[in-house]
């Protein structure tokens, strides 16, 4: 990983990022921060009480919510990293599945990871497993597309 192993790829590349999930300037947000981790992208996140979809349970849209940030971080910085640039590109979800595999216990944090599975100039798709206590919750598959100017999310990272 490039720089300091402490501070996000979300706080590093895009600090005044707002999106609910992974933005570092969202006050009500989620503040997921993803870390490059060799071939694959990880983060741990501390679900808490207002979270839950019933007690102890992680809310499955909150779920989906993680795994969406986390896995277009992860193919941005793919793509990012492709194209031998120096700014991450603007990158959107085209589809993803989640598949929940149990409920998520919230009394302790989340561990996701995320790893590119095809890359192309221009998109990325990527699967990723949301795990709780070392055990697998949920599993997600999705595609992300790097966007161009005049695209509503072109300058999402700014």
């Amino acid at each position: 990983m490039d720089g300091d192993e402490t501070v996000s790829l979300q706080e590093r590349l895009a600090p005044n990022s707002v999106c609910f999930g992974c933005g570092p300037a969202n006050p009500g947000g989620l503040h997921l921060r993803s870390f490059e981790r060799g071939d694959e992208v990880v983060a741990e996140w501390q679900p808490e009480v207002r979270h839950e979809a019933f007690p102890g349970a992680l809310n499955g849209g909150i779920i989906g919510t993680l795994l969406d940030c986390h896995s277009n971080w992860t193919a941005a910085v793919a793509l990012m990293r492709a194209a031998g640039a120096d700014e991450v590109p603007a990158t959107v979800t085209a589809s993803f599945q989640v598949r929940f595999l149990r409920p998520t216990p919230t009394d302790g944090p989340v561990t996701l990871r995320a790893h590119v599975v095809d890359l192309q100039s221009d998109r990325a798709t990527v699967e990723s497993t949301l795990e709780a206590h070392g055990e697998p919750c949920a599993t997600f598959r999705g595609t992300f597309v790097a966007v161009r100017p005049g695209h509503p999310a072109y300058h999402r990272w700014e």
